[in-house]
């Protein structure tokens, strides 16, 4: 599978609580690829929490770490990357996302609701009505995560295994085959 990549980085993206973190730490072990996670990398540059950056930056500020972050990892080869939920909505993103192999997960509302509902770490979610914040989120994003390569379903007790294991089983059918030599056998 990895000589089928040849080195080529995978984006997860999609809804917060989707598990982008768990999955995309999976499949970086079954790819021998290096995982990262934006969210992480954005904590360790600017030293303080996501909480803390949308409390005494705002959102903008954080968007921008985001893309730099991004604009960083996408210059390097045989990294699995799990994105913050809101990373596609940057259009300079998609510049650097097209770099890689982009994985949509995509779970149901109420899936995300139940992952959610005792996480306290989510600034967007810090709102009297999460779940029509959620809902809202969702309705907002979802055009841009359905320009993914790959659309992978999440269903109601999947495991993070199940889930990584559809998505090396999607891979294929998205690259190109080293021995094709006509763009045209493509079905796009």
């Amino acid at each position: 599978m990895n000589s089928l990549l040849r080195g080529v980085n995978l984006y997860l993206i999609g809804m917060m609580g989707v598990g982008k973190s768990t999955v995309g730490d999976l499949l970086a072990k079954r790819l021998g690829y290096t995982y990262l996670d934006t969210d992480d990398l954005i904590v360790k540059l600017a030293g303080r929490s996501i909480n803390q950056l949308f409390a005494e930056e705002g959102e903008a500020a954080f968007r921008q770490l985001e893309s730099d972050v991004l604009a960083q990892v996408c210059a390097r080869k045989e990294l699995t990357i799990a994105t913050g939920g809101g990373i596609v909505m940057r259009r300079e993103n998609w510049s650097y996302l097209h770099h890689g192999l982009i994985v949509w997960l995509d779970a149901p509302l109420e899936l995300l609701y139940n992952r959610l509902a005792e996480d306290t770490t989510r600034p967007l979610l810090q709102d009297p009505d999460p779940k029509g914040k959620l809902r809202s989120l969702l309705e907002q994003r979802k055009p841009l995560y359905a320009q993914a390569d790959l659309h992978i379903i999440l269903r109601e007790g999947e495991t993070p295994e199940e889930i990584a294991n559809k998505v090396m089983e999607a891979i294929p059918s998205v690259l190109k085959q080293p021995d094709s030599h006509h763009e045209g056998d493509r079905n796009n």
